[in-house]
């Protein structure tokens, strides 16, 4: 019990902290989207768009809340989902495009330090992005339910617009708030407990399906626990230490870009409605045929030499 009032406690500064940090990227962009669809703005956006982005089963406006997700986060991304009105399936949609695509310039930087190629990484996730929701659009069936919507009605004057918005933010702030405090609650007692390293036991033999050496399994689960941004130190520790190579790393790598953050994007997700298993099972079966298909394209071009 000591331990785990001392990770509830020792959670608070720190979620504090990047609750903090988080909400002054969210709330802006949220402000922005707002505004951008109250005066027409997403719907000419949109108009321009939607020829791409009507064969991923999306309005063109939900440009807006992926090019968020890429760029700032995965909370950013959310912050203008729930910002404009989207079906279930949709919201699904791209939910899985913003998982794939959070943070898109911080992590690549990460990948280049750990053995891969920064615009390699960028690239592929981005199209690897499209081609899972195009697929998805094609797989999942439509649906009457709608998406967390905190926006005001389309006919709402600026008054009511804004006095939504504020509500909206009051409730995403708290929705944050706890969501990372949880996160930071399961990451200090997975520390306290020293669980990591028996975790990365436990799932090794799984390496050999995903096609990576037995020995990559600890930073494979870095990177889903820790994220790959928060795990970048402790990936860079693992080779400066020898424990896995460069040529390893960057093999886990190509299987992290489309599964990483599994744990902390799944709760988050999955707190606003997303099916979790419809989420894990996805980038999961997605990165598997990443992996194996470069493993694929490596060998025939040894053979071919």
């Amino acid at each position: 019990m000591m331990k785990w009032k001392a990770s509830c406690t020792a959670a608070l500064p720190t979620t504090w902290k990047s609750a903090s940090w988080l909400l002054k990227l969210m709330i802006p962009i949220s402000l922005a989207v707002t505004l951008l669809q109250h005066f027409g703005i997403l719907a000419w956006i949109a108009t321009y768009l939607h020829p791409v982005f009507v064969h991923l089963g999306l309005p063109g406006a939900s440009a807006v809340a992926f090019i968020s997700g890429a760029s700032a986060g995965t909370y950013a991304g959310i912050a203008a989902m729930m910002s404009m009105p989207l079906t279930m399936k949709q919201a699904t949609i791209l939910a899985l495009m913003v998982a794939l695509c959070h943070a898109l310039p911080m992590e690549c930087a990460v990948n280049r330090k750990t053995g891969s190629s920064f615009w390699e990484m960028a690239v592929l996730r981005i199209a690897m992005a499209f081609v899972c929701a195009f697929i998805l659009n094609l797989i999942l069936p439509e649906t009457a339910d709608s998406y967390i919507y905190l926006g005001a009605a389309a006919d709402s004057s600026i008054g009511e617009v804004m006095a939504t918005w504020a509500l909206s933010q009051l409730k995403m702030s708290i929705m944050v708030f706890l969501i990372i405090y949880v996160l930071m609650i399961i990451q200090r007692l997975l520390e306290a407990y020293s669980l990591l390293r028996p975790l990365s036991e436990f799932f090794a033999p799984m390496m050999r399906l995903f096609g990576l050496p037995r020995q990559a399994a600890y930073m494979w689960l870095v990177g889903n626990v820790l994220g790959i941004s928060y795990g970048s130190a402790v990936m860079l520790e693992l080779e400066e230490k020898g424990i896995i190579s460069r040529e390893d790393a960057n093999d886990v790598n190509f299987h992290l870009i489309m599964n990483h953050s599994l744990l902390e994007d799944t709760i988050v997700f999955a707190a606003t409605g997303i099916s979790a298993l419809l989420l894990v099972t996805t980038r999961i079966i997605f990165a598997i045929i990443l992996v194996w298909t470069r493993r694929c394209c490596l060998a025939l071009r040894v053979q071919a030499k």
